[in-house]
């Protein structure tokens, strides 16, 4: 008797055995759509954010996230440029380096580089390419024996493997006896790692002594790269250390070198979240049909209940509070359903695989063999809420019109 009257016969519509078995199909398949659509969202954008996770944690894990360098060419003083750039508290670790452009042959084939020279004592501190080597690590790299670490893609392509030899080719003419040849060095194969990423096709490490050498800096470093603390806080931070430097540099950042990729998947993101979007937004107005039928096989009982004296606002909320049982139901089934299914995606694609024996990411073609899951609870929050919101609002047509019945037309013929 203390239940409020609207909220009471709304939840009694809502669970009362309906005459019209049709009534009830569209109320259950309202329900159903609502929660499929909530889920496949949920799941579909912690697929892309598990996507976004790797390329960040495998791309920006091996080019810097930062790089200080000397306006007019190499750094005359690099060691103590390394040395103050570490001392900057957004500054995880510094590294000095060398890089340039080329060619590598082997194995009758030939492949465009990005050549770093490197210090590798220095280079782990802000690589994750030593956790990442499947032969060799970086302590092979000795300087004055001009050895060199490839990526997987590029070992494959060229068919080589740790102790072979290759021809790296500089794109920069010497004068000899013979006449104007490209500068060339032979370079003997020290390791061979994989990030499963481009970068392993297209980039090898060198020490740093050798790179000076072979691109003749006399002995300089060409710049100094940044670990910083926060991923996106790079281009505020390298200006903030050059400034506290002095003199003249060029400095760069991530965001200008790979900051296009990542402006693409957050671009992605959003249209395919927006597309999924609407799978829900019609499986939330499908609230509407099924409140217009309710109201219809109802017609009677608003009559009845206008004579006795209810409102047309209590009556708008009885149909209003049916509707968004359906939705919210539904709603939060689909929640749940989404949150399980993003956390264990990844293990039942790689359960199915097993079972169909074929594997549907291949390390070869792309840059992760498995599908990668980040749930995010700001993306289940938005997107539950959103559900919500919309179950709402397709409850309005159909209770305004029970509002409206006129008692004498409805109870005319019965």
């Amino acid at each position: 008797m203390f239940r409020p009257l609207s909220f009471y016969i709304g939840l009694r519509y809502t669970a009362a055995k309906r005459r019209n078995h049709f009534i009830s199909f569209i109320s259950l398949t309202s329900m159903l759509g609502l929660m499929l659509g909530v889920a496949v969202l949920i799941i579909v954008l912690s697929v892309m954010n598990g996507f976004d996770r790797e390329l960040k944690q495998r791309i920006l894990g091996m080019v810097p996230h930062a790089t200080i360098q000397g306006a007019s060419g190499p750094l005359e003083d690099w060691e103590e440029i390394d040395r103050r750039v570490q001392e900057h508290p957004r500054v995880l670790a510094a590294a000095p380096f060398i890089q340039g452009q080329g060619m590598v042959t082997g194995g009758g084939d030939v492949r465009g580089v990005m050549l770093s020279g490197i210090v590798p004592e220095q280079e782990a501190t802000v690589s994750i390419i030593e956790n990442h080597f499947i032969e060799g690590n970086l302590d092979e790299l000795k300087p004055g024996e001009f050895g060199i670490i490839i990526g997987r893609l590029m070992a494959n392509s060229l068919r080589l493997q740790v102790g072979d030899k290759l021809t790296v080719v500089l794109p920069e003419a010497s004068v000899t006896p013979a006449g104007v040849l490209p500068r060339l060095k032979r370079f003997t194969v020290k390791g061979i790692f994989s990030v499963g990423a481009e970068l392993d096709g297209n980039y090898a490490l060198i020490h740093m002594d050798d790179a000076a050498r072979l691109m003749r800096t006399g002995g300089r470093a060409e710049g100094v790269r940044l670990l910083v603390d926060d991923l996106f806080a790079a281009p505020r931070v390298v200006n903030q250390v050059a400034q506290d430097l002095g003199g003249r540099y060029y400095v760069s950042d991530w965001t200008r070198t790979h900051g296009n990729l990542f402006q693409a998947i957050r671009m992605e993101k959003t249209m395919i979240g927006l597309l999924l979007m609407f799978i829900v937004a019609v499986a939330a107005f499908n609230i509407v049909s099924t409140l217009v039928m309710v109201v219809t096989d109802k017609t009677a009982d608003i009559a009845i209940l206008r004579t006795m004296g209810a409102t047309p606002g209590r009556i708008m909320r009885i149909f209003i509070i049916q509707g968004a049982v359906i939705g919210i139901f539904g709603t939060l089934m689909g929640t749940a359903l989404g949150i399980f299914g993003a956390l264990n995606i990844s293990a039942f694609i790689s359960w199915l695989e097993g079972l169909m024996g074929h594997q549907f990411l291949s390390a070869d073609v792309y840059f992760i063999s498995y599908l990668p899951s980040q749930l995010q609870w700001q993306d289940v929050a938005i997107i539950s809420s959103a559900g919500m919101v919309m179950s709402l609002l397709a409850t309005i047509y159909p209770a305004w019109r029970a509002s409206r019945v006129e008692p004498a037309e409805a109870l005319r013929y019965e």
